[in-house]
């Protein structure tokens, strides 16, 4: 029996990608890459070189249930766990270990956001089924790494012991959030430094350990629905107790506390695409440094800026650099790149001085 299950997590607002993400139509959902497909259905995709669609789930809002379906047709409603609230990965990564556990008991599970960009996606499979080969047979939990390229502060970082590697395998001594910039060089000079990409590798049973441990409130909470997982009462189960659980990172709850971590450094080629400027380092350029996702513009004396706009609009740009110009035919943001952190309390301000509609 193939026990290995993928787990993405799919619940997100991607409030840095305001105006194109929105509520009700979040960035996982966009063809954010201008390629046909939604960042959710290249994500699906990318994770059938592991295994078969049946074994896939969408952690998710259940406000986008039916989007996720559309999305992802393959699909039967079973695979889309549905939270009733937002309360971090902590909460989620235990409830899907709860019902996959229930599932199949020796359930080995890889959990994955859908919006990271993976350019090299077969050595990507090679490296997901190296963590999984490896947690079939420890008591583990693996997180990839991403070997640095440079000083972002815009990463978590994981620090291993590279004299304690087996077969590509190596024991993490600890985890450090988003450092300041030189701080983040000086990890990348020591060289036992990597990026945390929030791509997790572990058996159910192995991680609910883990939260029975260091995270006793959200397993208290959702082991209380043993009797209801993948029956007609769970989602009333979960309705009921899973806004109660903390909101947590899996990060903080487990991954900073047990002892069990392993890490494996990869070099795949990945983005979080976190935020606009991300998308458009990724995004190919023309001969001015222009990332141009729209059918109809005219630019002069335009550099290294990103512009978006909606089929059939003109766009006319001239004497600017370094902007983001985005266009959703109801918002209009144009921003300077280099302040992109901004975005998000932008979007907050649209929602108390024009209403929901706008967010």
């Amino acid at each position: 029996m193939n026990h290995t299950y993928i787990a993405i997590m799919a619940g997100g607002v991607g409030s840095r990608f305001w105006p194109a993400s929105r509520e009700a139509h979040p960035k996982q959902f966009l063809d954010i890459m201008g390629d046909g497909r939604s960042l959710l259905r290249m994500t699906f995709e990318r994770f059938l070189k592991v295994t078969t669609a049946d074994k896939i789930f969408i952690v998710t809002n259940g406000k986008y249930q039916a989007q996720v379906l559309e999305h992802l047709p393959e699909l039967s409603e079973s695979q889309v766990l549905c939270e009733p609230s937002r309360n971090n990965t902590g909460p989620c990564v235990a409830y899907t270990a709860f019902k996959l556990r229930a599932l199949d008991p020796d359930a080995n599970i890889v959990i994955a956001p859908s919006d990271a960009l993976i350019v090299n996606e077969t050595l990507f499979a090679d490296n997901i089924n190296k963590a999984l080969a490896y947690t079939a047979e420890n008591d583990a939990l693996v997180t990839l790494g991403i070997a640095p390229d440079q000083p972002h502060t815009g990463y978590g970082y994981i620090q291993f012991l590279g004299e304690s590697g087996k077969d590509g395998v190596y024991s993490v001594k600890r985890f450090t959030e988003k450092p300041d910039f030189e701080t983040a060089k000086s990890f990348l000079r020591d060289g036992d430094y990597l990026w945390n990409a929030g791509i997790f590798v572990w058996r159910a049973e192995t991680v609910l350990k883990a939260y029975e441990q260091y995270a006793p409130e959200i397993f208290a909470l959702l082991s209380q629905g043993l009797s209801c997982y993948n029956t007609a009462d769970e989602q009333a189960f979960i309705d009921e107790f899973y806004p109660q659980t903390p909101r947590i990172s899996v990060d903080y709850a487990i991954m900073e506390n047990a002892k069990n971590i392993f890490t494996i450094p990869a070099q795949f080629g990945w983005s979080d695409l976190g935020a606009w400027g991300a998308l458009y380092q990724e995004s190919p350029k023309d001969e001015h440094g222009n990332v141009i996702m729209a059918d109809k513009v005219i630019t002069e004396d335009v550099h290294n800026s990103y512009i978006r706009g909606p089929e059939g609009k003109l766009i006319v740009v001239g004497g600017v650099d370094d902007l983001l110009i985005i266009d959703e035919g109801d918002v209009l943001l144009v921003y300077p790149k280099s302040r992109e952190q901004e975005i998000k309390a932008l979007r907050g301000r649209a929602d108390d001085q024009f209403g929901a509609k706008f967010v």
